[in-house]
């Protein structure tokens, strides 16, 4: 099992940036591929972010050289800084881990925090 809890959203302007950060409690953190998603009411969850064990990081189109995540093994901690954002950027913000293959486990979520772009 894997908790995962989020902090750092609120209001910003446009082109402001908000750092979020998630801290996972459970399993071996080193060992899940951790990522960021983001949802507004009445449309589906986006994946934006994800970075690998080994670091590697993806994002989606929309966010890419705005957005970059980063993991602190040590500290079980993944973040999420976010530049130049837009209005349209405004969602809930969550975290969520991939297990390791041949595993049972089933990807975890975070419950999420609001971010709200808006002059």
């Amino acid at each position: 099992q894997v908790q995962l809890v989020e902090s750092g959203g609120g209001r910003v302007k446009p082109g402001g940036s908000l750092r979020l950060s998630c801290a996972a409690s459970g399993n071996p953190f080193s060992r899940y591929t951790m990522g960021w998603y983001r949802q507004v009411p009445g449309k589906k969850r986006e994946l934006v972010a994800q970075i690998t064990t080994d670091g590697t990081a993806n994002y989606t189109d929309s966010v890419k050289g705005r957005f970059t995540i980063s993991r602190d093994n040590s500290q079980n901690m993944v973040y999420l800084q976010m530049n130049s954002l837009k209005p349209e950027d405004t969602a809930v913000y969550g975290c969520y881990a991939d297990p390791p293959p041949l595993t049972s486990e089933s990807r975890y979520w975070g419950q999420g925090t609001q971010v709200t772009v808006s002059s």
